[in-house]
């Protein structure tokens, strides 16, 4: 049946929520932060759809468009838009009073709509801006999103009109329209594209990407914000884009000259500062290199006279920090501010409590390389030849000359090396995939190497893990128990695999050969020797680390005692809070309060070492799990019931 409709034009005052509107239930679909782009349509060209409604007493309720209804209900609430108020006219089309088909109606309009293209939108951006004049603020104010989305979606409507075409057919998708985005040449994005297609490649995502990159480095990209000053002043080509940010710097032999530059400056300076006896750089960042490389590492150091007091500051300071840490309303902001600050603290306060011994500065130096999209400094290398700086280094690391007879042979570029090591690379690591049982073993062999034998077995492949460097003020002095923990678990290691006369090949042979709980000790002391300096685990902000500590060191006391070194490090008045408040001993507390503090750092001492018989029974409970609030390990929310009052306990 037809039921015809009749344009109406309505106060906006008279309009109200329809029950028959299939959307009614959907709040979301209502929620302010979803209407931003339809509030700036709205404001900017005007409502360009009806809205369909049906008659409700002396009100009008809206079958279809509430969504349009609702924002303007929110631009007549703003008093800086005259144009929009509850008297305001509405352009809509109404339903006969008796009409029994209201749902489907409200259905057909939601429902009938095609949704755009994703490319059509693309290009009529793209449109707006090249045929209609319209500027990039103009289309973000009339669209209620942001300049920066505008140009997104702009060079990506920009695209060459070929490689949209074959997204339209399928041939390609729309992941890799927004890869060939990333490159503002048309030219060099068809290119590209033609190359793809003759070498009948995959035509994704990264290997678009990889191919552009070959064409120049993004102004955007860590590379390319990096070297850009630089690049420009000694006259280097761009690609312009909508976004300065997005040129595209194309003298590939440039970039490299100036980054090399910049690399031995970053040596230089750290060289100069720490006193090292010589800098050097390259580009790459390959670990290969550095086996060639013997290595030195800072020493404990007793402060200066004039830096103890700084020493006892920035300790100071950093506590405070740790204790605002601890808070548990503590937002997440603010825990990373103090984090941050604590960070920076703890970096001064290693300067001048630990250094390079005099010796180790004479004969190391500092390495800069570019990895992981920054200047990676390696500190303390020591080179095992010094013929080897004047001469390029072979596979087997000798650097031997090449004979004159060997002039004619075929000598790769250094671009095309790299592409080939690429690919090398690429079909090494796809295999790995494909074989997971050799690709574990070895993931752990190279794990347990680096950190059990000190020597890296290979370079081949980025599985990086180093014993943790401890440096303590009073190393000497401070309970031992951990550190005999360690010294047991490593002496119940099988290392019969670990034969340093034995090649890698027959090392990892033999350790393949390993029952598989004795990997798991050897995996688990090379774990257990890669731990960070750190206070217990904030459960908001760690909550993988918080969740490990407390399933495997739920009690730091069956780790670790508190002893003289540490009681003499606190103030006479914290340890008698402490005997105090904490532990229930009063009247120890009030007896020791004339004494000086060497004395009462002694009580403590023995009374952590061996509990006093005449202690209460919950005196000696509070003795025996009592650590320094930092120090404690943190329990889960998680934790069921039944663990609860265990937990409590230990922490």
């Amino acid at each position: 049946m037809t039921n015809p409709m009749t344009d109406i034009d309505i106060p906006f005052s008279k309009l109200i929520d329809h029950p028959g509107n299939v959307r009614a239930q959907s709040t979301e679909t209502y929620d302010p932060e979803n209407l931003g782009d339809l509030v700036a349509s709205i404001e900017e060209l005007g409502l360009i759809n009806r809205l369909v409604v049906q008659k409700i007493g002396d009100k009008y309720g809206v079958l279809a468009g509430a969504r349009r209804k609702a924002a303007i209900k929110l631009l007549v609430a703003r008093k800086d838009c005259k144009a929009f108020t509850a008297k305001t006219k509405i352009a809509c089309r109404e339903v006969n009073a008796d009409c029994d088909v209201t749902t489907a109606l409200s259905l057909a309009e939601n429902v009938t709509q095609l949704p755009m293209n994703a490319i059509d939108q693309y290009e009529a951006y793209a449109k707006m801006f090249d045929e209609d004049g319209k500027s990039i603020d103009d289309i973000a104010k009339t669209f209620g999103i942001t300049e920066a989305n505008v140009k997104a979606r702009l060079r990506i409507g920009r695209v060459h009109p070929e490689i949209r075409a074959a997204v339209r057919n399928k041939d390609i998708t729309l992941d890799a329209l927004k890869a060939f985005a990333e490159h503002p040449s048309q030219d060099i994005q068809l290119e590209v594209y033609n190359g793809l297609i003759e070498a009948n490649s995959h035509m994704g995502t990264y290997s678009i990407q990889q191919a552009l990159k070959r064409r120049g480095i993004n102004a955007s990209d860590d590379l390319g914000a990096f070297v850009l000053d630089d690049y420009k002043a000694a006259g280097g080509d761009t690609v312009g884009d909508l976004l300065a940010e997005h040129d595209i710097l194309t003298d590939l032999p440039l970039i490299e000259k100036v980054l090399l530059a910049k690399l031995q400056a970053a040596a230089e300076e750290k060289r100069a500062a720490l006193g090292f006896a010589w800098a050097d750089a390259q580009v790459e960042h390959d670990y290969g290199m550095f086996s060639a490389f013997g290595r030195v590492y800072p020493q404990p150091l007793e402060p200066k006279d004039e830096d103890k007091s700084r020493v006892d500051e920035l300790t100071a300071k950093m506590e405070a920090f740790e204790a605002q840490m601890e808070q548990e309303d503590i937002s997440v902001e603010d825990y990373n501010a103090a984090y941050d600050a604590c960070d920076a603290l703890q970096d001064e306060l290693n300067g001048l409590i630990e250094g390079y011994a005099p010796d180790d500065l004479e004969r190391a130096g500092v390495f800069a390389t570019w990895n992981g999209g920054n200047v990676h400094l390696t500190l303390g290398l020591v080179r095992r030849d010094a013929k080897a700086s004047s001469g390029g280094n072979s596979q087997d690391g000798s650097t031997a000359e090449p004979s004159a007879d060997e002039s004619d042979e075929i000598v790769y570029s250094s671009a095309l090396s790299a592409d080939l090591q690429t690919e090398r690379a690429m079909a090494f690591g796809a295999a790995l995939a494909q074989s997971p049982e050799a690709a574990t073993d070895l993931a752990l062999f190279k794990l347990v190497t680096d950190v059990v034998g000190g020597i890296a077995c290979t370079y081949g492949i980025d599985l990086r893990a180093s014993k943790e460097h401890r440096s303590h003020a009073k190393m000497d002095e401070i309970d031992a128990t951990s550190l005999n923990q360690m010294g047991e678990a490593h002496d119940a290691l099988d290392l019969s695999w670990a034969d340093q006369d034995r090649s890698p090949a027959d090392q990892f042979a033999g350790f393949r050969n390993l029952a598989p709980e004795e990997k798991q000790k050897l995996v688990a002391f090379a774990v257990g020797s890669t731990t960070k300096n750190s206070f217990a685990r904030n459960v908001q902000t760690d909550t993988l680390m918080a969740s490990i500590e407390a399933e495997v060191m739920p009690d730091v006391r069956a780790h670790w005692s508190p002893n003289a070194a540490l009681f003499s490090r606190f103030k006479k008045s914290w340890l008698l809070r402490i005997l105090s408040d904490d532990l229930g001993l009063t009247q120890e507390a009030l007896a020791l309060a004339g004494s000086k503090k060497g004395q009462i750092v002694d009580f403590c001492d023995q009374l952590f070492a061996e509990p006093f018989a005449t202690l209460t029974d919950a005196q000696r409970e509070a003795v025996a799990r009592w650590t320094p609030p930092l120090m404690q390990t943190h329990m889960l929310e998680t934790a069921s019931d039944d663990d609860a009052e265990a937990q409590d306990i230990a922490a």
